[in-house]
């Protein structure tokens, strides 16, 4: 029985003790007790930790009874002035643990313009709840955030600046601020989180958090609001998330009711209280966690890996039609990037985004690089000489044993365990040459160096340029990118490769 269905039952019989029966008061006192039993039944501990060493950030914490290995942290809000830790912040905890979610609401720090302070905080809370996961019965890669107003401004933070290891699997943003232009957002939010960079455009910019999704990277998320919010104005902050999260091609869900103003939270006075919590469950339930023992596989390359010109890549590209064929045995991540070079100098290298650190704290067991398309272009391809080093560089990377067992040669390399598994992709073939790209490079450049460096460490080439030379009718009409049926094409190739 939910909370609010009992708190309506509470109200009727208050107005029926009024009347003085001794019977019905009785009555009164084994539904409260049985109220209070159901509660504890919910929860079965609840503590809490410091997250500083002087106790002014705290965590609390919600454990259920019966974990589903979910977890949400709470982020309460309060424009970075105050914290509302009470209806956005510690009632929730009935209705999470109800449904099996542990829950930690994080009393953050105030910035008072330091905008570190508070992050640091959150970055804490998650991080203790992904290193005690197993004690306390969660799946360590199904940690979301939940925030509110400020908070949700901080949970967008969170899920868009911070590294791999501390961001949030999915997020859940009420009523939030999201814009730090303090013309069309919460004047006091934004100069209190901003402080003295209040007057830079550029952080103005950054912390306004539609501008720093990241496509495949971001995680998913679903905002709440109210049409008639004067306080955040939903247009110019969640919807304006909610586009940018749309334009990436990242999965994200909006709901705006008609009325309530803002600050609602938990608070049963909201009109579509039952409505919204009914939407909610149903979006937790919609994204289960990969399975604990799932091999991981990550895709790691350029626009043809990102999706360049597939309608939502994230869900309909070749590593998200990969996962399709191998089955939840696998968890397969998109960590692709549009028109970056495998060269170092090249003029948008891999190596210097946040997908490749994305990609190296994932801790794959398994690495499909497809990269060396865009590295034939003639403002590229004069550092030839450098993509064999640069090749090399990226596999000891991910897997500094290779590197060791090349040195002390083949017999050594076969005793030794590595992880991950490295399969190198030639690129498919360039039927055009947009953006002065060039097969023939590609052909006779490129493709001999991969083979000699899967020599090297005795990695697998997958060759697509071979295997996709019959199929010019799946590319799309600037003849460099596959169409929905040529991502599907790759996706079979791979997945018979690794199942093999």
């Amino acid at each position: 029985m939910s909370r609010d269905v009992l708190g309506k039952k509470f109200q009727l019989i208050i107005i029926f003790t009024n009347q003085s029966n001794i019977a019905m008061k009785q009555f009164m006192f084994s539904v409260l007790l049985l109220f209070a039993m159901m509660v504890q039944a919910q929860t079965s501990r609840k503590f809490t930790i410091d997250l500083t060493e002087d106790g002014k950030a705290q965590m609390v914490a919600f454990l259920p009874e019966k974990p589903s290995g979910k977890a949400i942290v709470g982020v309460p809000g309060g424009g970075y002035s105050v914290l509302s830790n009470t209806h956005e912040g510690t009632q929730w905890s009935d209705w999470l643990n109800q449904r099996g979610i542990a829950y930690f609401v994080v009393n953050y720090r105030l910035p008072n313009g330091d905008r570190s302070i508070p992050i640091s905080d959150v970055e804490k809370g998650i991080s203790i709840v992904r290193d005690s996961a197993a004690i306390w019965g969660i799946h360590p890669r199904d940690v979301g955030i939940m925030g509110f107003s400020a908070g949700g401004h901080l949970s967008s933070v969170i899920s868009t600046h911070s590294p791999y290891e501390v961001r949030p699997d999915f997020s859940i943003l009420f009523y939030p601020v999201i814009s730090m232009d303090e013309r069309v957002s919460h004047v006091y939010s934004c100069r209190n989180f901003l402080g003295e960079d209040q007057k830079n455009p550029d952080m103005v910019r950054d912390f306004s958090t539609q501008n720093a999704v990241k496509r495949h990277l971001t995680p998913p998320a679903i905002i709440l609001m109210s049409s008639d919010d004067r306080l955040v104005p939903p247009v110019t902050n969640g919807v304006e998330y909610y586009k940018a999260m749309r334009n990436a091609g990242n999965e994200c869900t909006m709901y705006i009711y008609p009325t309530g103003g803002h600050g609602w939270g938990f608070g049963p006075w909201f009109k579509y209280h039952d409505q919204m919590l009914t939407e909610l469950g149903n979006w937790l339930d919609a994204h289960p966690a990969p399975k604990k023992d799932a091999i991981r596989v990550a895709c790691i390359g350029n626009s043809i890996t990102d999706g360049h010109g597939i309608e939502l890549a994230p869900v309909s590209g070749y590593p998200a039609i990969l996962q399709q064929k191998l089955g939840n045995d696998y968890w397969v991540k998109n960590f692709g990037v549009s028109g970056r070079t495998l060269l170092n100098h090249g003029d948008l290298p891999y190596m210097k985004e946040t997908a490749w650190s994305d990609a190296q704290a994932f801790n794959p067991d398994i690495v499909i690089i497809k990269l060396g398309t865009n590295d034939s272009k003639p403002q590229n391809w004069k550092y030839a000489s450098e993509f064999k080093q640069d090749l090399q560089q990226m596999i000891t990377t991910l897997c500094p044993s290779l590197a060791q067992s090349s040195k002390k040669g083949k017999k050594a390399k076969a005793k030794q365990p590595v992880k991950p598994q490295i399969y190198l992709c030639t690129p498919i073939p360039a039927l055009k040459t947009s953006w002065n790209i060039n097969d023939s490079i590609i052909a006779n450049g490129i493709i001999p160096i991969q083979q000699e460096v899967a020599k090297q460490y005795g990695l697998q080439v997958i060759d697509l340029h071979t295997l996709f030379a019959n199929d010019g009718d799946k590319m799309q009409t600037d003849g460099i990118h596959p169409d929905e049926k040529g991502v599907r094409r790759i996706a079979e190739i791979i997945a018979d490769a690794l199942q093999k």
